[in-house]
């Protein structure tokens, strides 16, 4: 049996919707004008889910390295209690692969290419690879859920026939 082949979309607000919010910088909002005239503010990007059974917010920066190509992917992750926002602080692309809610169904994985300027917030449950760097090790700003040790990460690990290739 062959490998399932995907290729990545480009990220936008209106397509990437059922899994989560994109942060960015675009026409379509307006900014607030602060700090006598000098700074926009482009206000309330994300929809932060993050207190659930006495969770709180925690800002983290992760390190990534890429997965070598052709890029295959063996692991989703959700987290079931709380948002998780990733906003690169490198200038470099990367890849953001869901999938639904609920049961996970390797059917309903997704992929979209990110670029530099665009940062996503994954809804709560929302299935998902961890950052996936592309060109070279890239950092991410990260805010997600810390606090009360309840466990809100679910992992699986996909059989070789489920595994997927990103063609890009």
């Amino acid at each position: 049996m062959s490998m399932r082949r995907i290729k990545p979309e480009p990220l936008s607000a209106q397509a990437f919707a059922a899994y989560g919010d994109v942060i960015e910088i675009s026409d379509t909002k307006s900014p607030l004008i602060i700090n006598e005239g000098l700074t926009e503010r482009f206000h309330d990007l994300a929809k932060l889910d993050l207190l659930a059974k006495g969770g709180k917010a925690i800002i983290s920066l992760f390190r990534t390295r890429p997965l070598p190509r052709p890029l295959i992917i063996k692991t989703m992750e959700r987290h079931p209690l709380s948002s998780q926002a990733f906003y690169p602080l490198s200038d470099q692309p990367y890849m953001v692969v869901v999938a639904d809610k609920g049961d996970f169904d390797t059917k309903n994985i997704k992929a979209f290419l990110a670029r530099p300027d665009q940062g996503i917030n994954y809804h709560a449950g929302v299935w998902h690879h961890y950052s996936l760097a592309l060109n070279q090790t890239s950092n991410f700003l990260v805010i997600d859920r810390g606090g009360a040790p309840v466990d809100n990460c679910d992992e699986v690990k996909l059989d070789e026939q489920e595994q997927l290739r990103i063609e890009y």
